[in-house]
């Protein structure tokens, strides 16, 4: 390697320069001024991991956010443009945050502190946001349990609707509705109207929060010990699940109808800004940019582990799980949207049946077999409907597939609402059921290991007390989440869930990766980056990663930004609330107090970066100001030193002993270590010299 011209340290550009020998790769000082690695803990197999990583980053939303995105905007062509996004933006940040976690073996405020004590800051927006996404996160790990804990009865108890005990007759909102719906927001959630009417604690909805809490607690109790035990099984068996679900849902009918629709392109879509959007925003949170999380998993890995393999094999998977997911969603969705067609067509045939009691007749009068409906194809339907559709009365109504299909869900919706509603027409539906919310269990709980190591890993590393009570840490973390997350069980809690899914993460966590590929595109700068990359893998990464990192990465993330930006401006934050009376959703706009809310979230998250930058700046004024004086624990500065290459011959002097005088001097980080030699750059020689003949020394 060629030797590189040190940062000027009075800018704070250094982070792991030339003169850093691979010792000092995965030793970085802790706060108190103490090598940390020593008793740092690690992975105790390659496989525990890659487990981790991917366990992390494959989550809820593979599940049911990119089946609906790829459901909304073109089906193949959002797939082909969500690759193409992956392979330009996502790969290149996420090789990034897994290499730079790796090389300083710090946490997220380690790492970019240890590039510039200006960027302290990131890694204190990236604890926020995640303890954010923990907030919520975990309430949906408690609605899992519910389920989960309700799956072991038969009938299901969202099979039916319940009758009225006063009446005897059907509930009136679950009537005007559906039993899966009913018993989702009523039974589960008791949801108000609006977010405005709060409702009091839903108590069995508290009690699985506290569940869920507590196993997060006792997994990670004593660290990725115990949590990587834990993904063994929390990573591995949704994939088992997911498996199952797909053979099954392939024998069902409607099942390749569903698949058609998943893949059938609309390449038109290529031309709208918000279809990019998207699928950039969906890139973006797949493989957990920015929260920290990836950061403080590779940390914990030995110094000259393939980070780029890694990050290769992980987007690849996360990927295909996402396909995975959506082949076995809409599977099941062309099974339900064709119950629901045949459905609408014996209707149909009964009011024709009705009509022909009552001796009407018709010219349009259907040829079919009004006694057996299951003897009417929707295709035939379909074919007399657009023929004579105009001519019959509104009683009669158009019956399709593709209009089925095309009321995409997602979300919860799609999760406890149209699964729930597949899965009770299933034989032995209990043992579907109960494997199916198991497996949400599973990803919640995999997603939540990383979010939680996210917060910890960084404020272990940082703050020497807290690392020396580690446990303490993690219970005391688990119960602050649970006392804040009884905002989410309320009555009105689900509408909070929204808003912290909506907008708590999403622009600050966009803000921290453009300033985290600012601080190594620009301020530490990628032929450096690289070339520690270099030193860890034993070969260099391809050029073509320079100019992702400081041209293609950072223009997206802006573009991101500003669209992101723009769409809060000119489209008013709307949230989907439940109306009791009708039985039906409906979209409203937030009050003003909650849009005050939304502000405070994303600020008070974004906060850290600007705030780490003026009070190093102030930090550095003051010790500008302050008197110059040389004394014991004075640190000299970093450029001082040049690493030798182990080629090289050093001269004489360099072999000299040290004298009194020297071995009095206090010695710098870049000083040598194990079996490299470090000189001083000609000119500090000079200037050193200098100063000795002038203080008499």
């Amino acid at each position: 390697m060629t030797e590189k011209p040190p940062l000027d340290s009075n800018e704070d550009r250094g982070w792991l320069g030339e003169g850093q020998s691979e010792t000092q790769l995965t030793a970085v000082p802790g706060p108190d001024g103490d090598a940390n690695d020593a008793d740092r803990p690690a992975w105790d197999s390659k496989l525990q991991y890659v487990l981790a990583q991917v366990g992390f980053s494959v989550g809820l939303g593979n599940v049911w956010r990119f089946p609906y995105l790829c459901h909304q905007n073109g089906g193949g062509a959002f797939m082909l443009l969500y690759v193409f996004l992956l392979l330009i933006v996502g790969v290149p940040l996420f090789f990034m945050e897994l290499a730079a976690g790796q090389s300083i073996r710090q946490g997220s405020i380690g790492v970019w502190k240890h590039i510039s004590p200006k960027l302290a800051g990131i890694g204190y927006s990236s604890c926020i946001v995640c303890f954010y996404v923990a907030l919520y996160y975990n309430v949906i790990i408690a609605w899992s349990i519910f389920y989960l804990g309700n799956s072991f009865q038969y009938p299901l108890p969202w099979e039916h609707c319940p009758t009225d005990g006063t009446s005897n007759d059907t509930a009136k909102e679950c009537a005007s509705s559906s039993p899966t719906s009913y018993f989702w927001f009523r039974k589960a959630l008791d949801i108000t109207n609006s977010i405005e009417e709060s409702g009091e604690f839903n108590p069995v909805m508290t009690g699985c929060l506290l569940a869920g809490w507590a196993i997060v607690a006792l997994a990670m109790i004593k660290g990725i010990k115990s949590s990587a035990k834990v993904m063994y099984f929390s990573s591995v068996f949704p994939y088992v699940v997911l498996f199952i679900f797909l053979v099954r849902g392939l024998l069902l009918d409607g099942a390749m109808e569903g698949i058609a629709y998943m893949f059938y392109p609309k390449l038109e879509i290529w031309l709208n800004v918000q279809v990019w959007r998207q699928a950039a925003t969906q890139v973006f949170f797949a493989l957990g940019l920015g929260y920290g999380s990836v950061i403080a998993y590779s940390s914990y890995n030995p110094v000259h582990n393939n980070c780029h393999r890694d990050a290769l094999m992980v987007s690849c998977i996360n990927f295909m799980t996402s396909v995975l997911a959506s082949l076995v969603v809409f599977v099941v969705l062309g099974f339900r949207a064709k119950n629901i067609a045949l459905r609408c067509v014996a209707e149909n045939l009964g009011v024709f049946k009705l009509m022909a009691s009552n001796g009407s007749s018709q010219q349009w009068w259907p040829r079919f077999n009004m006694t057996d409906p299951s003897s009417v194809s929707i295709a035939e339907y379909t074919e007399w409907y657009d023929r004579y559709g105009s001519m019959v009365g509104p009683k009669i109504t158009h019956c399709t597939l593709e209009e089925e299909m095309n009321k995409g869900v997602e979300g919860t919706g799609l999760a406890f609402i149209a699964f729930t509603e597949v899965m009770a027409l299933f034989p032995a539906s209990p043992f579907w059921s109960t494997l199916f919310f198991l497996m949400l269990l599973n990803l919640g709980l995999s997603t939540m290991f990383g979010t939680m190591q996210g917060i910890l890993t960084p404020l272990m590393d940082n703050f020497s007390v807290l690392g020396r009570h580690r446990t303490l840490l993690t219970v005391s973390g688990c119960a602050l989440g649970f006392i804040i997350g009884l905002l989410f069980t309320q009555r009105s809690g689900n509408y909070f869930v929204t808003m912290f899914d909506d907008y708590s993460a999403t622009l600050p966590l966009v803000i921290v990766v453009i300033f985290e590929t600012i601080s190594v595109a620009w301020v530490y700068g990628t032929d450096r980056f690289l070339d520690d990359i270099e030193v860890m893998l034993k070969w260099r990464p391809p050029v073509v990663y320079k100019y992702l990192w400081k041209y293609v990465c950072l223009i997206a993330m802006i573009s991101l930004l500003a669209a992101s930006l723009l769409r809060m401006v000119f489209k008013a934050p709307t949230y989907t609330a439940w109306n009791q009376t009708t039985g039906s959703e409906m979209t409203l706009e937030y009050p003003g107090w909650a849009l005050a809310m939304i502000v405070m979230l994303i600020v008070f998250a974004s906060l850290p970066v600007p705030i780490g930058y003026i009070h190093s700046m102030l930090m550095n004024r003051m010790v500008q100001d302050g008197p110059s004086q040389e004394g014991p624990g004075q640190e000299m500065h970093r450029e001082l030193y040049t690493k030798c290459n182990s080629t090289d011959q050093l001269d004489s002097n360099s072999h000299q002993s040290p004298s009194e005088e020297d071995q009095g001097r206090p010695r710098t980080t870049f000083l040598p270590v194990g079996n490299e030699r470090y000189r001083l750059l000609p000119q500090q020689e000079e200037e050193e010299e200098e100063e000795e003949q002038d203080t008499g020394v």
